[in-house]
């Protein structure tokens, strides 16, 4: 029996995370569950699941998230908190020698070679919860890349809008952005897979999990969602991950690790007329993938600025603030204008240079929505 801790439980991943722990009541226990600002959610789901331990954001702050992330009765740790607040606790549960499921971004675009040292050096697993790094992990067996990779292949839907003709994305809305084609997940992370932000982010985490320079990484559009991700192989083999477009079958994998057990959504029926299609992803009409590949070359602040402005330039698309077509424009102007430092950097800057991103990505699209 593994003790959960779940941090992020009123979100779509966690959500689908008590989906996993019902389905196997005597594999998987919650010992302890965080939550932002809904207290009412959250001890329903304490009252459920009979979890000793709850946290509320809003309340405790990060001191609560490290609280559970280092209890003693957890094994493993799974953390999707949105934005940087998760980065602490995914530090104190690796130096408490926890197992970490990781379903958090900005954790790794922020920190990672911090994290990845704090993991090596006292002994803890990183699990990827991300489907498409989890898919990665499995075509791995669990191990590292070693000299037999050739690449990592990234899938990605398109979003919202890849059938979408380029001249009519200025009209868009946050309500056309949040309906995704393939997969129900919350508002940014949404977003993120319309303008393929999420894919750049995706791109600098690979780059910290499996230990792959940027030439090493690549990303396919993939519309059906059905292959998470691949790897190639240097005799030219390529081995890919199946599975339907739900979550839960990369929670579960990281949660029971090294077991597999029967799921909890319907299984992909291969008996049925099915199509994979592949295609290379227009730079041009994701100017965010290709910004974000620059952040991931530059390596140093330069993915944190990128990161910090994303997200400034998304909420305000959501608070119709801003137009859809801006996002890209506000990442742009915050790397270029704030030239992050391109080598290692203590923590402490890093977060500074995070809070410098936002200030100037927050000035920037009041000017642009003014135009």
């Amino acid at each position: 029996m593994k003790g959960v801790v779940l941090i992020g439980a009123t979100g779509s991943i966690g959500s689908n995370t008590l989906e996993v722990v019902r389905r196997h009541p005597g594999k998987l226990r919650l010992v302890g569950v965080a939550a932002g600002k809904n207290r009412e959610r959250l001890d329903a789901v304490a009252r459920e699941f009979a979890a000793p331990h709850t946290s509320l954001f809003a309340e405790e702050g990060v001191d609560g998230l490290v609280r559970l992330a280092t209890l003693d009765e957890a094994d493993i740790v799974l953390l999707a908190a949105t934005g940087t607040v998760g980065l602490r606790p995914a530090l104190a549960a690796l130096e408490a020698g926890k197992t970490l499921a990781l379903a958090s971004k900005e954790v790794l675009v922020l920190a990672g070679g911090l994290v990845m040292e704090t993991a090596r050096r006292h002994g803890a697993r990183i699990l990827p919860v991300d489907s498409e790094h989890n898919a990665i992990f499995q075509c791995l067996h669990g191990r590292p890349a070693d000299a037999s990779v050739r690449r990592l292949i990234l899938t990605a839907s398109g979003g919202a809008f890849r059938d979408l003709p380029p001249e009519a994305l200025v009209r868009v809305t946050p309500e056309d952005a949040t309906r995704h084609p393939n997969w129900d997940m919350g508002p940014k992370i949404t977003v993120d897979s319309a303008t393929m932000a999420n894919k750049g982010l995706e791109l600098i985490e690979a780059r910290w999990l499996f230990g792959l320079p940027p030439e090493q990484l690549d990303v396919v559009l993939h519309p059906q969602s059905l292959v998470h991700s691949m790897v190639e192989f240097i005799d030219g083999s390529i081995l890919a991950q199946l599975s339907p477009p739900s979550m839960t079958f990369a929670i579960q994998y990281a949660l029971l690790h090294p077991e597999r057990a029967d799921g909890t959504a319907e299984r992909l029926d291969l008996t049925r007329a099915l199509q994979l299609c592949f295609a290379p992803v227009d730079l041009e009409r994701y100017p965010c993938l290709r910004l974000a590949r620059e952040a991931l070359e530059s390596g140093g602040g330069a993915p944190a600025v990128f990161n910090a402005a994303n997200e400034v330039a998304v909420t305000r698309f959501l608070e119709n603030r801003l137009p859809f077509v801006a996002i890209p424009e506000v990442i742009a102007h915050c790397l270029e204008s704030l030239s992050p430092p391109a080598h290692d950097v203590p923590l402490e800057e890093l977060l500074a240079t995070e809070e410098s991103a936002r200030t100037v990505a927050s000035r920037f699209a009041d000017r642009r929505a003014r135009r």
